[in-house]
């Protein structure tokens, strides 16, 4: 499992580590490994975004004995921006993360998958079918994501193996207070004319985020439905996290897309800075 540093990597490397699976726990420090490492649960220095550390991985997933039953691609960072005021290279930084780097760890892995006719389950979001303004970046990375799931799915499907993915919505976890600091530090570096046409914007999502972070999901919700994923016999493409997710990744199958883009921009809207006198 990719980023079970803390969130919902954690939660679902320990629910899987209760049900008698070992899990190999992907995680970014040794503060976090060795706040993770328990009984089911072996922490692996794992940056997606480093070949280096996904040999090493490989190699030591294919010394152990035993099956390597799944794959879960939880890695991910949230950075919210609008389209034009974001740098290009924070673009590629974001790609990198959230969606190359499971690529990569996917191809890495997928030989011993097929040996034993495992699984990938690829943790996208809401923002994966939904794409709410200043969200585009991140969405952006989900949506592809959620393409390559598809494709892969149809590739390995003939040969015994499943690929799942996992949609949630507003869960409560660390993301959602890093994703509010990084929205604030690119705010910050915002052209005089980007701020004039998307501060109050910004603003408006950044306390929609924090209202998201703390009314959310628990993440040991979220992390009994990725074990499902793992674990059912028969498991569906998709399965989502909490009724916000299933909510709107419905009614973006049912609305056309004028009306959903009203829909949102009416969420959003009690969220904007209100006016101040002067």
């Amino acid at each position: 499992m990719t980023g079970a540093s803390t969130g919902i990597g954690a939660a679902s490397a320990r629910e899987l580590a209760r049900r008698g699976f070992h899990v190999f726990a992907g995680v970014r420090r040794d503060r976090d490994a060795d706040a993770l490492r328990a009984p089911g649960i072996e922490p692996v220095i794992l940056d997606i975004t480093q070949p280096g550390h996904i040999a090493e991985l490989a190699a030591r997933v294919g010394s152990r004995a035993g099956t390597l039953r799944a794959l879960v691609n939880n890695a991910g960072i949230s950075v919210n921006a609008p389209v034009e005021a974001l740098p290009l290279e924070e673009w590629r930084r974001l790609f990198e993360v959230n969606l190359f780097g499971h690529v990569a760890v996917t191809q890495a892995l997928l030989p011993d998958l097929l040996r034993h006719s495992g699984r990938v389950v690829n943790i996208s979001s809401v923002g994966g079918k939904v794409a709410m303004a200043t969200f585009g970046p991140y969405a952006g990375t989900k949506f592809a994501l959620e393409a390559v799931s598809d494709a892969l799915r149809q590739e390995v499907a003939p040969l015994g193996m499943r690929v799942v993915v996992v949609e949630p919505g507003g869960v409560r976890t660390e993301m959602g207070e890093r994703g509010i600091a990084t929205t604030s530090r690119l705010a910050e570096a915002m052209s005089p004319q980007h701020r004039g046409r998307y501060g109050p914007l910004v603003e408006a999502i950044k306390a929609l985020t924090a209202a998201g972070t703390t009314g959310g999901t628990s993440t040991d919700t979220a992390a009994r439905v990725i074990a499902k994923a793992v674990t059912a016999a028969r498991p569906r493409t998709r399965y989502t996290v909490g009724r916000d997710a299933a909510l709107l990744t419905r009614l973006s199958r049912m609305l056309p897309d004028r009306m959903l883009d009203r829909l949102l921009a009416a969420t959003l809207r009690p969220y904007y800075p209100k006016p101040t006198a002067g």
